[in-house]
């Protein structure tokens, strides 16, 4: 039975309010994970008194801990807002997200970093319920564009957040925190005032400590033919991609002796490339050569691609390549396309939760193996100090997606 969004007057009243406070609430959880990418080798430099080898090293176990906490919480979370209501989640997200920045801001030693980054994976979760929000309060027939705005917020948070935290970050590697700290803190208000809640008391449903269990999402690979397959290409797709969130800046700084301003800017033309290519790319594209040709060429164009990173000797090569990469970055829509067309309607957003589950994963593992590749080939007396071993070992692991893949599509 399809719901009705809100319920009695609160519809014309508070859904533009509902709507828009949702979308802030996604693109300021985007702009928190991009903000910290420029700043945080400095940040982690300065604080833990180390080399950039080392921060690297620290960065990624940093990253580790925000997908651990965002995997394990993300079902928990859910399952609250289905127990206690929408709002009251939402509230604690965007309040725990303004705590993490100040953690951040005010850290006088790395375990304090850890701390914040632990809370900024649990409110991270929000997603979830911000997913789940916007299901309330569209009706059936208005929820592929209330997803899609949903996605525009997510974009734009990721090309905005890592330019402004390289242009905030140039006055020193904790000002950015402080601005997102403020930023919260406004959200948070303007949520406690406007807000609705959008799930009413007798839709709500007693709390399945099983359902929280965030490994069980993944149980819906294996109930499918072909599934299971195309969630392990997916996966390890995913793990080699964990290359660019995980030593983007210590490679920049590294290599080319990039600030802070740079390596936010290199990260937001790469958020536009994306955004412009699944945006206006991904459709005409799956519709004039079908989805498996689009993934094959992602993924063969990726290894190319982390070979030219590790190769290229200037700003100007780096940016061309980025200009490039939107094709790869097709690859796990249309995987996800794939594996939709082989589970039914109603196991669809059990999918979804599975996929995110594999996303999470591929985050903790890819960002700890490539941190510590990049602080072993870079550190002082390593056999071969190259800040670029990361990016062959990246594109190697691409390679085996792309065989696995091509394999599966003869089969």
């Amino acid at each position: 039975m399809a719901r009705e969004p809100l319920s009695g007057g609160t519809v014309s009243a508070g859904q533009g309010h509902a709507t828009l406070f949702v979308l802030i609430v996604v693109f300021l959880d985007m702009v928190g994970f991009g903000l910290i990418i420029p700043v945080l080798p400095s940040l982690i430099v300065q604080v833990g008194h180390v080399d950039l080898a080392q921060a690297s090293k620290v960065g990624g176990a940093m990253f580790a801990i925000f997908s651990l906490a965002q995997f394990a919480f993300a079902p928990l979370m859910g399952n609250l807002s289905d127990r206690f209501g929408r709002r009251p989640l939402l509230l604690l997200a965007i309040a725990g997200l303004g705590v993490d920045y100040l953690f951040h801001a005010f850290a006088p030693t790395l375990f304090w970093l850890f701390v914040g980054r632990a809370i900024a994976g649990v409110c991270g979760a929000s997603y979830v319920i911000a997913n789940a929000y916007l299901a309330d309060v569209s009706a059936p027939e208005d929820r592929a564009r209330a997803f899609g705005l949903m996605g525009a917020a997510f974009g734009l948070g990721f090309i905005l957040g890592p330019a402004l935290g390289g242009l905030l970050g140039e006055l020193g590697p904790r000002v950015p925190f402080f601005v997102a700290a403020a930023i919260s803190g406004l959200n948070l208000i303007y949520g406690l005032f406007v807000l609705p809640e959008s799930l009413p008391p007798e839709r709500r449903r007693p709390l399945n400590w099983r359902a929280c269990n965030p490994f069980g999402t993944l149980k819906v690979f294996a109930r499918y033919p072909g599934v299971l397959p195309m969630a392990g290409v997916m996966g390890v797709y995913l793990f080699a991609s964990a290359i660019y969130p995980a030593i983007w800046p210590f490679w920049g700084m590294a290599k080319f002796g990039w600030t802070e301003g740079i390596v936010g800017l290199t990260l937001a033309a790469y958020g536009g490339v994306a955004a412009a290519f699944q945006g206006g790319l991904s459709g005409p594209l799956a519709r004039r050569f079908g989805e498996a040709k689009v993934v094959f060429a992602g993924l063969f164009l990726g290894v190319v691609l982390l070979i030219a990173l590790a190769l290229s000797s200037s700003l100007a090569m780096v940016l061309f390549v980025l200009c490039v990469t939107g094709i790869e970055g097709l690859v796990q829509p249309m995987l996800t396309s794939l594996m939709s067309r082989a589970v039914p309607e109603d196991e669809q957003g059990a999918l979804q939760g599975g996929i995110s589950a594999v996303m999470n994963l591929a985050m903790l593992f890819g960002t700890l193996f490539f941190t510590q590749i990049f602080g072993i080939f870079q550190a002082e007396g390593a056999i071969i100090r190259t800040p670029d071993m990361a990016f062959y070992m990246a594109s190697a692991i691409l390679l085996i997606a792309l065989i696995w893949f091509a394999r599966l599509r003869k089969g």
